[in-house]
């Protein structure tokens, strides 16, 4: 297997995976989403409350904020020696408290105050609630780790997703360069290189044949790696694009190898 990088930024990383059938890339792809742990807002204990907003909707609100997780510092429930009760080895407090004075104000999730620093939300900007003129807010909220087969909300990943890698060729005897395809497809793969149609960025390709239905029959054939897949994985902010992948694959080669010490064992 051959992985290579082929842009990244910020919470955004897509890559290139060679030597692998499509049974592989999903399993991968399912481990990121289910399987890799993530910090989350798990309990809330509201102290306070005289906005509008219910306790319960408040709750929610919190347990969907991205928390910056630290996958060396913490450890699962069920895998920590007070065997879940909360300890600060599997659970970080994060609390908030405000209040309004004449003017009305929006609680962000910057607002939060973390016992670990490198416990905080992925973002500040989340707006949680509005308090109007002379309102109150009083919360104490436990983050803990967790996997997205449990909930939604310990998905370190908001966007993952693979495709085949496509293959676009040009038969010059067939085609008759009336430039058709160049105009008809969405992503700019084809254009017109002197008296031929070549083309660009096949990596980009959606696949859609367009331009094999505006072209004359044999011009333009596209096809597809069987043993290539283009990944998008989308990073909530817990974790980095490229600690996901990493560590993705680290789990996913464990559950093989759990796999077939059972297969042996029968």
């Amino acid at each position: 297997m051959e992985i290579t990088i082929i842009h990244k930024q910020d919470n955004i990383i897509h890559f290139l995976v060679e030597g692998v059938d499509v049974a592989f890339a999903n399993a991968l792809r399912r481990t990121m989403l289910t399987r890799l742990p993530a910090m989350a807002i798990d309990e809330v204990l509201v102290l306070e409350n005289t906005s509008v907003m219910y306790d319960e909707m408040l709750a929610h609100r919190l347990g969907l904020i991205p928390l910056i997780t630290d996958l060396e510092s913490y450890n699962l429930p069920e895998e920590c020696d007070c065997e879940g009760k909360g300890c600060s080895l599997c659970q970080c407090t994060l609390t908030l408290e405000e209040e309004t004075g004449d003017e009305e104000r929006i609680v962000y999730s910057h607002d939060l105050s973390s016992q670990d620093p490198k416990v905080v939300p992925a973002s500040g900007d989340i707006p949680l609630v509005k308090l109007a003129p002379n309102q109150r807010l009083i919360i104490e909220a436990y983050a803990r780790l967790g996997k997205g087969v449990e909930n939604a909300k310990f998905q370190p990943v908001s966007t993952v997703s693979y495709k085949y890698v496509p293959i676009v060729e040009v038969n010059k005897e067939n085609c008759n360069q009336c430039g058709d395809c160049v105009d008809v497809c969405p992503k700019n793969i084809l254009l017109i290189d002197g008296d031929t149609i070549s083309t660009q960025n096949t990596l980009d390709c959606s696949l859609c044949e367009a331009c094999v239905e505006v072209c004359e029959p044999g011009a333009i054939t596209i096809d597809s790696k069987k043993d290539a897949f283009l990944f998008k994985v989308e990073s909530t902010g817990a974790l980095s694009p490229e600690e996901i992948v990493e560590k993705s694959s680290e789990l996913l080669k464990e559950r093989i190898r759990l796999a077939l010490d059972y297969a042996n064992s029968l």
